[in-house]
């Protein structure tokens, strides 16, 4: 007869019996040496006191008191709570306690397990075992080591396919069990929990909730783990032995203060490794021992936890007592990331954290040889300067160990050079999940040892990390169809202007980029309120009802402004809020308390967007992008599902390092490439539980179909990309197929029939366990097809059948299930993105911002400039001269002043060009105003060549006459009537202006440019 014991139990409890080395002894549960009321078993436990503690050796009376205060700590769990009573217990265990039983009184150190010399140990497996508190409990498998009880195991039946870990592990979390609620004193000395129905291997820690268990393999394991009882007892072998448990208990096991809403207060939860944390860490320790290679490569996927891993890594290197007192360099690219950063490590209590505020405070940190766990970012490394004369930069100490998050970013120019050359004996480990394998930028050579296979010392890829839960998988709905980017559509509005304008070909390339843009079109009114509509619609329909949230990502800054009024009309201003980089200028103080009105930047914006901005707005989003405690705040207002801001609206801030589980659906409105583009889809792949309900899955619609070329884009082996996204039309296929394979377990029975009779006919199809299960199996694939589509219209002809497949499933299966076939409802690995006329190759190129800065750079001499001031002179002279009016009187005297100064040598050439602009400028509103000059529609068109071409020297140098024509060209191409009070007009003649004057040199001299554009402003 196979049942779990027989087949499970024993199975397990064989293979620890077995291992090599030090090895488990067996002892059944009715021979421990103990009463069913017991904890400990004391005859052990002080057996290992006396060999492990000389004093206690020489008083073993003094033994009884240790146990005795020991069971104190256990008493107190039921005040203090479980987890913090297992933080109290856990101090013990790592010796960290004291107690006077040395000479006259001395305090010494209490040892419970030798952690140095594990043969020390006594080392013991049971099965069975007896425990009687609030209820009484058998526990299928205990691991005792010194008679304490490290690890308590549940086992289900491996022949049943509905059954699965997670009905074992159920037994711990709640049900009739609810083995941390009801005999909560036998888990104070816990290090970890575990659960097999002999198919499939979970562990997890006190109080953990489902999506926090996890399997125990080897990262080498590529490709998928066959369930099986081959597979749970190499599991069990790999996390279970004597070494890999001490080392959990001594290096691993964390208490952590999670914030789990803005107004909830902290809550205290105990951590522990998933093992490519727990491998890469100990990589990370044993290469810094051996002292060679000095760098390595970590290669994790997004979301499977680096910052824990840093954590743990830097926690190991810190207490190696062999490494002599290290420093750990923690360093990041973005603030964000480092607040994510500290948060971990600071909720942790690490000790010797020294977070880095400044520059300068860096530089002296690593002079002044500070030891312990330093934070910065990257940037603090900026105001270095690299002495080539000096090889051991600002630290030459060996055993400074450098971790560096998302290590494809920055590492590649001027900050990482800066960084090696301060610290040139340092080891330097490079953690990614998107490496870059590019000539130009390439992680594997910067980190990635030559010893290393494949140049990383660790990796954990796309499909190991949704095989394992540590991710959930991510979906995409592209929503094209109008919307969609055609570049045909470009091309032929570009056309449109061409011949509109009469443009020659010099003209036509001139703005052909412009007019190519992806710009233009993502951010055409008409097309912005549409992709606002329906991510309204979508997010009430699909996301909000799940209790999610989810981020909103456009095209650039305007596009943030734009796209958050329309939301906000729609779903109300709680609930959208704008993260992005502001330009940085202090409001002004008026009183101390009243705001200047005036404030420079927010007018800047006003003037450049197409929309109204409100000034609070601006200034809301200036200080949430310049404090990092408001942006802190707004974060955790996100995060906590009670309060009600709902959408994140986002153009680069919070796309890489922004861990917010509760986001379920981003909505993606810009083209993104590279690593850029997977690091801002994981966004949306954090496991995430509330109010018992799991996030199956990430979501991502997609406006603008950027994942078509996924894979070229990123340019990583087409192998490991598969699993990362599943279409949702696949879904919808496969949903109809399998409603129909389980209402075929039930031919002619009536689905309208109701009550007891209707579940009793259903169930005379499954008959037995057999066909019961099959039921089950077949049941829980729709189940995950169903919640990875609902809600969803299409659905809608499916949920009469669906609820009363759903009612029958839940009167024959087990009680206590929580979970069943968690792998069945993933889908198909592999998803083609291709759709038709769209390359996200061109749209790369089309929005590279830096097109307008190709054209050749000219540079204006003082020479140029004076000759270019003393045409427009001459010209302004000619105008005034014979006029009586005494404005025109007062604009001739105020040019004399500018010649006599410039010719003083009192002002400089540019300085007369500026003061000769504003008298052309207001030279004009006479002329209008009097009549004496009118100005026709060629003067409008043609005015400033014209200008030029009546009074220009003969020596005046071709560039200045390229100047001139080309603010003719494109002002001409792009005035209409109307424009100097219409909301883009403006906008479009000072990019038009900007463009000319960065194309000669000219584009950082703010006057200059407020002053030419007020005479355009006036002339045309």
């Amino acid at each position: 007869m196979f049942n779990e014991q027989t087949v499970t139990e024993n199975g397990m409890i064989d293979r620890l019996k077995g291992l090599s080395g030090v090895k488990w002894t067996y002892c059944h549960g009715e021979n421990l040496p103990k009463q069913a009321q017991d904890i400990f078993v004391d005859e052990w436990l002080k057996d290992a006191l006396c060999s492990l503690n000389p004093d206690i050796a020489k008083q073993p009376d003094y033994a009884d008191e240790v146990i005795y205060k020991l069971r104190g700590v256990v008493l107190e769990a039921r005040h203090t709570g479980l987890v913090k009573a297992n933080e109290n217990f856990h101090e013990w265990l790592m010796a960290e306690k004291t107690l006077p039983f040395g000479e006259n009184g001395d305090h010494i150190t209490i040892n419970l397990i030798d952690f140095d010399n594990i043969d020390n140990n006594h080392f013991v497996v049971s099965q069975q075992v007896h425990y009687i508190a609030a209820t009484e409990v058998y526990f299928d498998i205990v691991l005792y080591v010194n008679g304490i009880p490290l690890v308590v195991g549940e086992v289900k039946t491996a022949t049943r396919p509905s059954v699965t870990w997670q009905d074992g592990a159920a037994d711990f979390m709640g049900g009739k069990k609810h083995y941390w609620k009801n005999v909560e004193p036998f888990f104070v000395p816990n290090l970890l929990c575990f659960s097999s129905e002999g198919k499939t291997f979970a562990y997890g820690a006190i109080n953990a909730q489902v999506k926090d268990w996890g399997p125990w393999h080897h990262t080498e394991q590529r490709e998928e783990v066959l369930p099986g009882l081959a597979s749970v007892l190499n599991s069990c072998e790999g996390l279970l032995n004597p070494q890999t448990l001490l080392q959990l208990l001594e290096a691993f096991a964390l208490f952590s203060t999670v914030k789990t809403g803005k107004n909830t207060p902290p809550k205290r939860t105990k951590i522990l490794p998933r093992y490519p944390q727990f491998e890469a860490a100990k990589q990370i320790v044993e290469r810094v021992k051996k002292g060679y290679p000095r760098k390595g490569l970590i290669w994790h996927f997004q979301g499977s936890g680096k910052s824990l891993l840093m954590l743990y890594a830097a926690r190991m290197l810190r207490t190696d007592n062999t490494l002599k007192n290290p420093t750990v360099l923690v360093v990041v690219d973005r603030k964000d990331l480092d607040t994510q950063i500290n948060e971990t490590f600071g909720g942790a209590d690490v000790k010797n954290l020294i977070k880095v505020q400044s520059c300068k405070k860096l530089g002296q940190y690593i002079e002044q040889d500070s030891r312990g766990i330093l934070i910065t970012t990257v940037f603090k490394f900026r105001d270095l300067e690299i002495d080539d004369s000096n090889s051991k930069g600002l630290n030459d100490r060996d055993n400074i160990i450098v971790l560096v998050d998302e290590a494809h970013r920055t590492q590649e120019g001027s900050l990482g050079d800066k960084m090696r050359w301060a610290l040139p004996n340092a080891f330097f480990f490079g953690l990614t999940g998107t490496p870059v394998s590019g000539l130009e930028r390439n992680t594997f050579k910067l980190f990635g040892a030559e010893d290393d296979p494949g140049r990383y010392m660790n990796r954990y890829n796309y499909k190991q990390s949704i095989r394992d839960g540590a991710t959930n998988p991510v979906k995409f709905e592209p929503r094209l169809a109008e919307l969609r980017v055609d570049r045909a559509a470009i091309d032929e509005e570009f056309e449109r202007l061409v011949r509109e304008n009469n443009l020659d070909e010099e003209e036509k390339a001139a703005l052909s980029k412009r007019a190519g843009k992806l710009a233009v079109m993502l951010k055409a009114p008409k097309r912005m309120a549409a992709i606002s509509n329906d991510i309204a619609e979508h997010f009430i329909s699909h996301v909000k009802p799940k209790g999610m949230k989810g981020m909103v990502v456009v095209y650039d800054r305007d596009a943030c402004v734009q796209m958050y009024y329309l939301l906000a009309g729609k779903l109300g201003k709680d609930a959208v809020e704008v993260v992005m980089n502001v330009d940085q200028a202090p409001i002004k103080v008026t009183d101390g308390n009243k705001k200047d009105k005036v404030n420079k930047d927010w007018r800047k914006w006003k003037n450049e967007l197409e929309l109204h901005i409100e000034q609070a707005d601006f200034e809301r989003w200036q200080l949430i992008d310049g404090d990092a405690h408001k942006q802190k705040d707004l974060i955790e207002g996100y995060k906590d599902p009670s309060q009600p801001l709902q959408l994140l609206i986002v153009t680069a801030k919070l796309l890489t390092g922004f861990d917010a589980p509760i986001c379920y659906c981003m909505y993606l409105d810009k083209p993104l490439r590279d690593h850029t583009l997977l690091q801002a889809m994981c966004r949306t792949n954090r496991l995430y539980e509330h109010n018992g309900q799991q996030k199956e899955m990430g979501l991502i619609i997609d406006y603008l179909g950027v994942f078509e070329n996924l894979r070229t884009a990123l340019a990583y082996n087409p192998d490991e990309i598969e699993g990362v996204v599943e279409g949702i039309e696949a879904f919808k296929e496969l949903l109809p197929l399998q409603l129909q394979k389980c209402l075929d377990f039930f031919p002619g029975v009536d689905r309208s029939l109701e009550g007891l009779d209707g579940v009793l006919a259903a169930q005379e199809c499954l008959p037995d366990n057999k066909k019961r299960d099959e039921f089950a199996a077949a049941f829980g694939v729709l189940a995950k097809l169903w919640t990875a589509i609902n809600p969803d219209q299409f659905l809608t002809p499916f949920r009469v059948d669906y609820r009363w497949l759903a009612q029958i499933y839940e009167s024959v299966r087990p009680v206590g299930q929580t979970g069943a076939l968690v792998w069945a409802a993933l889908g198909p690995e592999t998803i083609k993105m291709i759709h038709e006329h769209t390359d996200i190759n061109r749209i790369r190129d089309d929005i590279d911002e830096l097109v307008m800065d190709e054209n050749a750079i000219f540079t204006l001499t003082d020479k140029e400039q004076a000759q270019r001031a003393r045409r427009l002179e001459v010209d302004l002279m000619g105008r005034l001269r014979g006029h009586d009016d005494p404005r025109f009187v007062a604009l001739g005297e105020r040019l004399e002043k500018l010649r006599e100064e410039y010719e003083a040598g009192v002002i400089k050439a540019i300085d007369w060009l500026k003061g000769l602009l504003d008298v052309a400028k207001d030279s004009v509103k006479v002329e209008r105003e009097t009549g004496d000059h009118p100005v026709t529609e060629e003067d409008n068109v043609q005015a400033l060549t014209k200008l030029f071409l009546e009074t220009r020297p003969s020596s005046t140098p071709i560039v200045i006459q390229n100047v001139v024509e080309q603010i003719d060209k494109i002002v001409k191409a792009t005035r209409f009537d109307g424009w100097q009070t219409s909301n883009s007009g403006p906008r479009e003649i000072q990019r038009a202006l900007v463009v000319t004057l960065v194309q000669f040199g000219l584009g950082k001299d703010k006057e200059l440019f407020d002053k030419a554009y007020a005479y355009v402003e006036e002339h045309y």
